[in-house]
């Protein structure tokens, strides 16, 4: 299915049906996408209408805020349409067209939104308050207010707002720049694989490169890719101070304590959730220290090198799964979720939300994409690996809780934040793995899957926290009015990988500078949500494994919350606080009860 005999893929008409998504359910044909799309556009004028009438009573308010949803609900599944279509063949210019005509037109939407919020704001809060007491059919919009008016402290002068806005591409350009450099410029070289053949080095091939049992071949990617950047480290350490420094000036200019308190504001996050995380996971060290010793017990070598971290420890292990094996271990392992929650996996595998495999021009990797009032799309390249199954379920956790929640959800509540984002695909992961565990006879298999969690402990939870860590010392660095330099970045960031991995490991040089291939650093204190939303997520599959139905059923009622709440409530309803440290550590024990185990193999 994945290649001709002679290497080609497959075109997309090649591909079956069976094994295609169904866009047809977003719009029977483009010409009805075409009617679609000239419907938002028709929309717009009449939301602009409102300008300057949002605080003249609650019907004008709530009239205002229904279109938008209208229009935005349309505009979404749109460009969801657009976008897919170009993802199935990036080389079809027709629906390239399309998808920067959708996305052109969804600037232009949220352009003419613009003055909502403000206006919103500009409303006395007695005012607003009196709004929704007096109009019940507002009361839908009474989280999404109240939130607005929370932040007001934090809201400018009309003035100032503008002038603010006005320099949002600017204050992007350190960002676009180093995307710039990253992704357009900036060129690795080449290697030699395993079998003596020349191939270019990609971002895309590095990890696979360092996941080969060649340890030259690891060796060489590292230290080409690294070159790379040690020949622009000036420049890239330029690119990041700029990005901090306007993180550190927008906090100021919006009276935040620092960069840190800005950016948990928007989700409601307090500052001890971050700072819980990184005492917690440095509490733990020890138990990294240990992983790193026995990856140099399990390899064989004399010392531990960065490019060491990468190569599965368990050997002779090739583990391949047909598409239909691995809808079947997807949904046997989902079956503690409950009958409707398989049920929903089943109709997905049957309804075509999901397109299976690669062909000619189909955009790389996996992704979700919820469509509200349709279903779930998604978009996987399926190899027949163990990561394929893994992926397939992590995917379907993010489609099921786009699902529920858009099922349960009016519109403007269907979506979910960032912060909640990796929970329900990162508990499907888990769930699969207790399955592999539970059912696997064969050793070497059982501890490669355990040598799998491990790795994404890893790199989920230990290394997301040092870049967290990382991304507090930089930015309270320049916040005390210090300059951010290749040199103090590289040793400041040598400092925090001795710290996490131990003494154990050797320090390649190299290694100093992997702070400058960082895209997350450009978009301040989002990484440590991974290590969180993985925490939280064990902390769920502990309670549904140990109390069944009741711990469930407060996960299916979490899925089907959307943005309801903030989700620091929304987890707390669920049974995970995630104001303490308690389900980190919790998750760090889960990770020590599988390093004794494979400890114990070694």
């Amino acid at each position: 299915m994945n290649a001709h005999t002679d290497g080609r893929l497959p075109t997309r008409a090649e591909i079956p049906n069976e094994y295609k998504w169904r866009l047809e359910d977003l719009f029977p044909s483009d010409d009805a996408w075409e009617k679609a799309f000239a419907a938002v556009e028709e929309t717009l004028p009449k939301i602009s209408a409102f300008k300057g009438r949002l605080g003249q009573g609650s019907e004008q308010l709530l009239a205002a805020l229904r279109l938008r949803d209208q229009m935005e609900e349309q505009l979404l599944r749109a460009y969801a349409y657009a976008q897919l279509r170009k993802d199935e063949d990036t080389t079809d210019s027709r629906y390239q067209q399309m998808s920067s005509r959708a996305l052109s037109l969804v600037t232009q939407a949220y352009s003419t939104l613009a003055f909502v919020n403000p206006e919103i704001l500009a409303i006395p809060t007695e005012t607003l308050q009196a709004f929704l007491e007096e109009n019940a059919a507002l009361q839908i919009y009474r989280h999404t207010l109240e939130d607005l008016i929370r932040r007001k402290p934090h809201v400018l002068s009309e003035t100032e707002e503008e002038l603010l806005a006005r320099f949002t591409e600017v204050a992007q350009s350190a960002a676009t720049i180093f995307e710039m450099i990253n992704d357009a410029d900036m060129k690795f070289g080449t290697v030699t694989d395993e079998e003596g053949r020349p191939i270019e080095l990609t971002k895309g091939r590095y990890i696979r490169l360092m996941e080969s049992r060649d340890r030259r071949v690891r060796r060489d990617a590292f230290k080409t890719l690294y070159t790379s950047y040690i020949n622009q480290r000036n420049t890239i350490a330029a690119t990041l101070y700029a990005s901090v420094k306007k993180d550190c000036l927008y906090a100021q200019l919006r009276h935040y304590d620092s960069s840190l308190h800005a950016a948990l504001d928007d989700d409601n996050i307090p500052v001890a959730v971050y700072d819980n995380l990184l005492t917690s996971v440095q509490n733990h060290l020890d138990l990294m220290h240990r992983y790193v010793s026995l990856r140099k017990r399990m390899l064989g070598v004399d010392q531990v090198h960065m490019y060491d971290l990468y190569v599965p420890l368990v050997r002779e292990v090739d583990m391949r799964f047909s598409y239909p094996q691995a809808q079947e271990i997807v949904k046997t392992a989902m079956a503690p979720l409950g009958a409707d929650y398989v049920g929903v996996l089943d109709t997905a595998f049957r309804s075509a939300w999901i397109d299976v495999y690669e062909n000619a021009g189909k955009t790389s990797g996996a992704y979700s994409w919820g469509v509200y009032g349709v279903h779930p799309y998604i978009l996987l390249n399926f190899q027949e690996t163990l990561d394929d199954v893994f992926t397939l379920a992590h995917e379907m956790g993010h489609a099921l809780h786009s699902y529920y929640s858009s099922r349960k959800q009016p519109f403007v509540y269907a979506g979910y934040s960032i912060f909640l984002a990796e929970i329900a695909s990162t508990l499907n992961e888990n769930l699969v793995a207790q399955y592999l565990l539970q059912t696997l006879e064969d050793r070497q298999q059982r501890m490669y899957i355990i040598n799998h969690i491990l790795e994404q402990f890893r790199t989920t939870v230990y290394r997301q926290t040092m870049f967290a860590e990382f991304e507090r010392i930089i930015h309270a660095r320049v916040e005390r009015g210090e300059v951010l330099t290749a040199d103090n970045l590289c040793s400041l960031y040598r400092e925090l990988n001795r710290k996490y991995y131990g003494d154990e490991i050797v320090l390649d040089a190299e290694i100093d500078m992997e702070w400058a291939r960082i895209p997350h650093f450009y978009r301040s204190f989002y990484v440590y949500q991974y290590a969180t939303g993985y925490s939280a997520a064990m902390a769920l599959a502990k309670q549904i494994q140990d109390e069944g139905p009741s711990a469930v059923e407060r996960y299916l009622d979490f899925l089907s919350s959307g943005s309801s709440d903030y989700p620091l409530e929304l987890l707390k309803a669920a049974g995970v606080d995630m104001s303490t440290p308690q389900p980190i550590d919790q998750a760090l024990g889960v990770f020590a009860s599988l390093l004794d185990q494979l400890e114990d193999h070694a």
